[in-house]
């Protein structure tokens, strides 16, 4: 079975994108283990607050402890553009994945140089929640299609 984590620089909170969220781990785990890893403490939130360089530095030291023997794929503007059936193959060739989201200030070079791939998921800035909510949409997608299930037609 496969087994994907999805870290992300956000606070959790119980609001309507949650419900989204726990709806999408719900209708993938027929497929995969997926669970959502929420990362945000004081030191980010200090960090944040002084400047972009500060920011990145701290979500590369809370990320790096992450960084394993899994697949490791940042969500970064500077990555690849793929289509869903490009996507979907990350899937045929990794079984255990880690999908890093930054935080408001993106990655550090250091960080995604460390990272098995790179994708984009629009040249679009998204927020955080809604970037999430794309991915979990594209991860069901992508297992829709290697399994043949209606959804993608």
């Amino acid at each position: 079975m496969y087994k994907i984590n999805i870290f992300c620089i956000l606070k959790q909170n119980q609001d309507e994108f949650e419900i989204l969220f726990k709806k999408y781990e719900k209708m993938l785990g027929k497929f995969t283990k997926i669970k959502s890893i929420y990362i945000f403490d004081k030191s980010i939130q200090k960090a944040q607050n002084i400047s972009a360089l500060e920011a990145k530095k701290a979500y590369t030291k809370v990320f790096l402890p992450y960084l394993n023997s899994s697949y490791n794929i940042a969500l970064d503007v500077k990555g690849a553009s793929l289509d869903t059936f490009a996507f979907t193959k990350i899937f045929e060739k990794e079984a255990n994945i880690n999908f890093f989201i930054a935080g408001a200030y993106g990655f550090e070079d250091e960080f995604l140089q460390k990272c098995n791939k790179i994708i984009s998921l629009s040249s679009l800035t998204f927020a955080h929640k809604i970037a999430k909510l794309v991915l979990f949409e594209q991860i069901y997608r992508a297992f829709s299609i290697k399994t043949n299930h209606p959804y993608h037609k």
